[in-house]
């Protein structure tokens, strides 16, 4: 399609929200006392990307959400009510109500006092998408005065966002590959000492950018690059934005029957269909990757087994190929007992075997102790609760900007076999999934001992 053939059609999109958001002021003036929620449906294209309209938008919170197998999409903004607790959420939200936001993975700790350990939000405004059905919905709160101000302030003037001009002139890694080195022998002592059985370790890279990116750039980018994954942006102001293309779904609850699975064991994608196979081939056969897997898949149904009536966990790995790296996975249904909320599911299996380790709680002390950095969202839970649908992704292939600051972060399930070199080139390939959105991504031109003789040179 040319130029001006989007152009048209956004013009179109436009016309066509503006009037959905006027219907719904109309309702919204004149609805009763008890009126929770108003909705009103919209003839829009499946294909459209309306990433452009929530970027151009003045309303915070902005949470975007694309399920992974692309049926459903969600763009909320503004806010109602905001928790901290999640549980005290699901028992107040109506039916047909959503709240949305996540929970970090070392928020509200000694080490890290200044991110929240969870924030959810019951949004102003949510447009949403389930397959080619579009619903635009508002939700009611006590000020009506100021929700109808902040209705009548959205914009429908919106440009579409430029494609990445960025290119990244430089990278700084924390810990750096000696850092890294030191903390692999250290937590492999700890699993040969019978501290734990396997702990995940990462790294943040912070990229040095000849321009900026806003992180609407990096998300629209991710979103037509890398499939087969969940994509998500929640800022919580306009300074902060942290998004993700992951491919790892924490858990989907319908009702009283759960989806998990355990995503662990990784190997990078092939230069060729040949080369390919054969490290798919590796992957599926290689015992470490296969107990690391192993090992997941235990610790969730371990936590799954006071909640549920009944389980059926995969009994061979399958492959999941993305666009950079390929993963074993192994899926886990579960029929739930009664009583159980989403929140205490979110509770019950954030952190997983892997992003945090096992057991849990060991592991935890070993990378407070051990990271040089606060993790924060990453490795955290993002996703939303509702009264009969909830659904959770964990935050990996994950990237923070703040104020043009951009920073990845990627693990590595660290078990005994595993060497620094290899995780480290594994760290890589995980975060080549953002970096090679940008010009000149050279992520993995260089072994690990190169890049740390270049550093130490400097």
């Amino acid at each position: 399609m040319s130029r001006v053939g989007v152009i048209e059609l956004s013009e179109v999109i436009l016309t066509a929200l503006q009037q959905a958001v006027e219907l719904l002021i109309a309702k919204l003036e004149q609805a009763s006392a008890t009126t929770q929620r108003l909705l009103v449906k919209l003839d829009l294209s499946k294909n459209i990307d309306l990433i452009d309209w929530m970027d151009t938008q003045d309303l915070y919170p902005k949470f975007y959400w694309q399920s992974r197998n692309c049926r459903e999409e969600v763009v909320a903004l503004g806010q109602i009510k905001t928790f901290t607790d999640p549980k005290a959420a699901e028992k107040v939200i109506s039916d047909d109500q959503r709240i949305w936001g996540g929970r970090s993975f070392d928020g509200r700790t000694e080490r890290n006092r200044r991110c929240l350990s969870s924030f959810f939000f019951l949004p102003l405004l949510e447009l949403s998408r389930i397959d080619n059905d579009w619903h635009l919905a508002v939700n009611v709160g006590e000020d009506r005065d100021r929700m109808l101000t902040s209705l009548k302030q959205l914009k429908f003037d919106t440009s579409l966002i430029s494609g990445i001009q960025s290119t990244i002139l430089n990278r700084s890694y924390t810990p750096d590959f000696s850092g890294w080195s030191n903390m692999i022998t250290r937590a492999l002592d700890a699993i040969e000492n019978k501290a734990f059985e396997k702990v995940v370790l990462a790294r943040r890279t912070q990229l040095q950018l000849d321009k900026p990116v806003s992180p609407a750039q990096l998300l629209k980018a991710s979103c037509a690059n890398n499939s087969n994954s969940f994509h998500f942006l929640m800022a919580l102001d306009d300074k902060h934005g942290f998004i993700g293309s992951t491919p790892e779904r924490l858990f989907q609850r319908h009702e009283y029957t759960l989806q998990t699975e355990a995503l662990a064991g990784t190997i990078g994608r092939g230069h060729d269909e040949a080369e390919d196979h054969q490290l798919a081939q590796w992957l599926l056969s290689d015992n470490k990757n296969r107990y690391e897997n192993r090992l997941v898949v235990d610790d969730i149904v371990n936590r799954l087994v006071p909640c549920s009536q009944s389980m059926n966990v995969a009994q061979i790995p399958e492959l999941v190929q993305l666009r950079k790296v390929q993963h074993l996975k192994r899926s886990i249904d579960a029929q739930l007992n009664d009583g159980i909320f989403s929140a205490d599911l979110l509770d019950n299996l954030q952190p997983t075997a892997a992003i945090a380790g096992l057991p849990r709680d060991p592991a935890l002390h070993f990378i407070a102790e051990n990271e040089p950095f606060s993790r924060g969202w990453y490795s955290g839970a993002v996703g939303y609760i509702g009264q009969h649908h909830s659904e959770f992704c964990v935050a990996i292939r994950s990237a923070l900007i703040i104020e043009g600051d951009v920073h990845l972060f990627a693990g590595a399930g660290i078990v005994p076999g595993s060497i620094a070199e290899s995780e480290w080139k594994e760290l890589d390939r995980k975060t080549s999934t953002l970096c090679s959105l940008f010009g000149q991504d050279q992520s993995s031109s260089e072994t690990p001992e190169m890049e740390f003789k270049r550093a130490s040179c400097n």
